[in-house]
């Protein structure tokens, strides 16, 4: 893969520059352009998910619910294109509050739900607790998940309280179309294409040719498919563990980069620095991102410097609106007791343990 061009992600701007003639503009993690589908490109992606959704169980008369994010990003929206295209009917109802998409199941007889896996399982726990509602009763009998790190074992309750086939999706996460599927227990993902995702070291521009090495790399995908990014390569910010003398790319075990995964939307943190630095008063900040039940939670920690702000509600708003004005999900702000002054440095603790490092070579050296 020599002489590729690299992309990252997490950076703002990467991708290919809109088709004059018209397209659909990605969103990335900054609010700006990441990437772009014209007219044929998504035509190539709707054959290329229409092929994967087929091979991971999607049939012609199924009703599937993309239960993943439709607003900047197009994730939501170009899952559905390709289930369409694979004879399905199939609407985009969001990562919508459990009760509104509980009622959308219901009312469109869902056969096959998109979500994220801690999506999934709330709507799981609220059935049970909320609803008291047997799972079984939904009908679903394929339930794909994207999106998140999660353990198997929660794919595995999925499968036996839905009464479900479960599977993984894998979604580029710069032109977000669905590019690999797993099965619930295969060694890991088949790719829409030959070489279509594959695994990077963190610290070189290479990437490895199956078998794989043990150790922890970074998942990166080939969007060969796409013809203005022909000879690049992506580097997602999944991180993957593989055991020695894999064939097949792992499910994600972690993120690296400059933006963390939070409920399956990506927070970038330059950003989050940003509107911070902004904000007068500010001595010090800790982004706590934790999963205390089924659902990501994250909190900002705020230290004022001066005491004079500690308790003024009007300062805290100002921080809210801060972080309400890019942050694709709610972040709660709690205020120390007692003022510190650290020049507005800030930290993000990961309390999942899934964000190795903003840096790559951070990441490798905490992995190793």
């Amino acid at each position: 893969m020599s002489g590729r061009e690299w992309i990252r992600a997490d950076r703002p701007g990467a991708g290919p520059a809109p088709d004059p003639e018209g397209g659909l503009l990605l969103l990335g993690p900054e609010g700006a352009p990441g990437g772009a589908l014209g007219r044929e490109d998504r035509v190539l992606a709707a054959e290329l998910g229409r092929h994967l959704l087929r091979e991971a169980g999607v049939v012609r008369g199924d009703r599937v619910a993309v239960a993943l994010s439709a607003e900047g990003d197009q994730t939501g929206a170009l899952v559905a294109e390709a289930a369409t295209a694979a004879g399905a009917q199939t609407a985009v109802v969001g990562p919508r509050g459990r009760m509104r998409l509980h009622a959308a199941l219901e009312a469109m007889g869902a056969t096959v739900l998109v979500a994220t896996p801690c999506g999934a399982a709330d709507l799981l726990a609220r059935l049970h607790l909320e609803f008291q509602s047997d799972p079984l009763d939904l009908g679903l009998r394929r339930i794909l998940l994207a999106g998140e790190v999660a353990p198997d074992t929660v794919r595995r309750r999925l499968a036996s309280e839905f009464g479900a086939e479960v599977g993984d999706l894998f979604i580029d996460p710069l032109l977000q179309v669905p590019v690999a599927h797993r099965p619930l227990g295969a060694e890991g993902f088949a790719p829409a294409s030959p070489g279509t995702v594959g695994l990077a070291p963190l610290d070189a521009d290479t990437i490895y040719e199956p078998p794989y090495p043990a150790g922890t790399a970074e998942i990166v995908t080939v969007p060969d498919w796409h013809p203005a990014l022909r000879g690049t390569v992506v580097r997602t910010g999944f991180t993957a563990e593989p055991e020695a003398g894999a064939d097949a790319v792992p499910v994600p075990s972690g993120t690296v980069g400059d933006r963390v995964l939070v409920r399956g939307r990506w927070l970038p943190l330059p950003r989050l620095e940003r509107e911070l630095a902004r904000v007068d008063g500010i001595g010090a900040w800790e982004l706590r991102v934790s999963r205390p039940g089924t659902l990501d939670m994250a909190e900002l920690r705020v230290a004022f410097a001066r005491a004079s702000l500690i308790g003024d509600r009007m300062w805290t708003a100002r921080i809210e609106q801060a972080l309400a004005s890019f942050s694709p999900v709610r972040i709660a702000v709690a205020v120390e007791d007692e003022a510190r002054d650290e020049g507005g440095a800030g930290r993000l603790t990961d309390e999942r343990g899934h964000h190795l490092a903003r840096e790559r070579g951070g990441a490798r050296a905490r992995a190793g």
